[in-house]
């Protein structure tokens, strides 16, 4: 069966920068844990060069199942010298092997969820009444552990709630639009509030955007790439209404996508200039948040014990690595503490834990282990399913450990007093 013009046809040229070194092998979370060159970068690649010159058929279940065990991670991305485009190879052969078979049922639920405005209001309403009545908390509990991880994750979402404060500031930085999110605002709606309070304490100026819709990333990782355009589309045109001079992000995977909109929209003559525009508006929380310093807290009482893990999106896709270090090196009130293996993932991967929750929970457990071994009463970290999947590990297993994000962090030192300025 000839692929000619296919995706996966379409990046063939990133395919052929692979010089099969193997550099990315200790760099591959999926390749330490199930110890299968076909579940390494390097393997994945030779079985997309085999899908396009017809050694093996797209329909062949071993080389779906070695391509859906990819996290899709891109820390082999870093560790690449040939600048092999991993991440774009994955999502364009995912779209070409989607053509033929349909994804699992689960994968196309949660994908038509999310594309539809209305139907991811009523499921994120629904996980805010199970995390606030407890009845996620108690599932979690007396559920056997692979049933109850979906659980433990949105219990460990929850927070405490806070006395509410005010920032100050003159917005000489210039004006800001948060991208608020699906999950972000669904579940973790007090960081996406208070990354308005802390930039706004560092000179920007918050404004608004409506219209907006969910990034795409989990659509165009999972292969459904007309909807992860789609959903570009929508973006791009709310964000051109606003006359904010940047696009803040505060969860990496979206971060990663709104600025690969250029990427994902190239072949599409009458998007593909707004898109470049659009991504090049884009910016990391903490990428703005470094800039301005940021304002340090105020140092008061015991001191919390922090490791930082750094999100894989964040890292190897935004290639953002040294701005949320400055933002916890800010924090009076605590003492950032190492975290071994913190470039490795934590088995999240969008989706990845609901379809692949073996391997998910593979890939999970060291990182819960150096966790473990660090001391650290926080962990903390800059996307919503690190946050959950980490969260939920901790939760599972009775650590005294929360998993928080660095800006809730920030905000909550501002909030014990004014940041000196």
């Amino acid at each position: 069966m000839s692929l000619a013009g296919s995706p996966l046809d379409r990046a063939r040229a990133g395919l052929d920068a692979c010089v099969h070194c193997g550099f990315c092998l200790p760099a591959c979370p999926t390749y330490l844990a199930l110890e299968d060159e076909n579940d390494s970068p390097r393997g994945r690649l030779l079985l997309m060069g085999a899908l396009l010159d017809g050694t093996v058929e797209r329909d062949d279940p071993l080389v779906r199942d070695h391509l859906d065990k990819c996290l899709g991670c891109r820390g082999c991305e870093t560790a690449c010298p040939s600048g092999v485009p991993y991440g774009h190879l994955l999502e364009a052969t995912r779209e070409t092997l989607v053509a033929t078979r349909p994804l699992p049922w689960v994968a196309r639920l949660v994908l038509a969820i999310f594309a539809r405005p209305f139907l991811l209001r009523v499921a994120l309403l629904k996980a805010r009444l199970a995390r606030g009545s407890g009845l996620a908390a108690l599932l979690a509990r007396v559920l056997p552990r692979r049933v109850a991880m979906p659980f433990a994750m949105l219990a460990s979402t929850r927070r405490e709630s806070r006395p509410a404060w005010t920032p100050a500031g003159d917005g000489e930085r210039g004006t800001a639009t948060l991208l608020t999110g699906c999950v972000m605002e669904g579940l973790f709606t007090d960081v996406n509030r208070a990354t308005e309070r802390t930039l706004t304490v560092n000179g920007w100026r918050m404004t608004a955007t409506n219209g907006q819709r969910c990034c795409g990333a989990l659509h165009a990782h999972a292969g459904e790439a007309d909807a992860a355009r789609a959903l570009a589309r929508a973006n791009i045109a709310a964000f051109e209404a606003s006359a904010a001079d940047v696009v803040v992000v505060n969860s990496a995977g979206c971060g990663a996508m709104c600025k690969e909109y250029g990427h994902l929209l190239q072949h599409d003559p009458a998007w593909a200039e707004r898109a470049v525009r659009f991504a090049a508006r884009v910016r990391d929380v903490h990428e703005l948040l470094a800039a301005a310093g940021p304002r340090p807290t105020l140092a008061s009482g015991e001191r919390a014990r922090v490791a930082y893990d750094a999100p894989c999106h964040l890292q190897h896709a935004q290639r953002v690595v040294d701005p949320p270090r400055a933002v916890l090196a800010a924090l009076g009130h605590v003492v950032l503490v190492p975290l071994a293996d913190a470039d490795q993932c934590c088995g999240s991967a969008g989706i990845f834990n609901l379809v692949q929750p073996d391997v998910a929970e593979r890939v999970l457990a060291p990182k819960l282990a150096r966790i473990a071994e660090s001391g650290a009463a926080v962990v903390a970290t800059g996307n919503p399913g690190c946050l959950m999947q980490i969260g939920g590990g901790l939760t599972l297993e009775k650590r005294a450990v929360v998993a928080r994000h660095p800006v809730e962090l920030l905000d909550e030192g501002y909030a014990r007093g004014a940041p000196p300025r």
